[in-house]
């Protein structure tokens, strides 16, 4: 589990952003803190056959929108697993036909080629196509919550920031899609207590 910064790191970031206004160059050093962290989380998300070009996309978008963020609503990490969920946003109709699929297809079958680190994962866990469907079967900002804490490993207050939603929404989500998992699954968690 990635273990998010401490104080200091925070602080660091957000000295990082506001001097990146006057020296672009200095932005690089949040691409080399936070690139694994994105990579895993897109990659679980989306699959890694676009993942270097999403991530890149999601670094841009930050480097561009860097001039309005803001340290008083949350962490630089929180601020790009937000971005990194929204570029996630623009391919949901992809991950929707992916995991329609995926649903039709025994769990051994479909890690053998390991389009989706998703499938891989979960299949490992669960071994049936019903989390799959389970997991579309979830509202988008439900299915948001789940991936944002299971892959990128966020606690509930930075994934109230990454999405701009309050944290007893996260708790609420998390606990709806729990209970919408679990009767998908006939009463089973698969992934633990969460």
């Amino acid at each position: 589990m990635t273990a998010p910064p401490d104080a200091n790191d925070v602080m660091e970031d957000v000295i990082v952003v506001e001097r990146s206004m006057d020296n672009p160059d200095l932005f690089a050093l949040l691409y080399d803190r936070y690139f694994k962290e994105v990579y895993r989380y897109l990659a679980a998300r989306l699959g890694s056959e676009q993942v270097e070009d999403l991530v890149a996309d999601a670094f841009l978008i930050a480097f561009n929108s860097r001039g309005g963020f803001d340290s008083e609503r949350g962490t630089v990490r929180s601020w790009l697993y937000g971005i990194a969920t929204n570029v996630v946003a623009r391919h949901r109709r992809r991950e929707g036909r992916r995991l329609n699929a995926l649903s039709k297809v025994p769990a051994e079958a479909s890690a053998d080629g390991h389009e989706d680190r998703v499938t891989t994962r979960l299949a490992a866990q669960a071994s049936r196509p019903e989390l799959v469907r389970g997991l579309k079967g979830l509202a988008k900002g439900d299915r948001d919550v789940v991936f944002l804490l299971v892959f990128g490993e966020l606690g509930y207050e930075e994934i109230a920031t990454a999405l701009d939603i309050p944290v007893g929404t996260v708790g609420s989500r998390i606990n709806r899609a729990r209970k919408k998992l679990r009767s998908a699954l006939g009463d089973v968690n698969p992934m633990g207590e969460w």
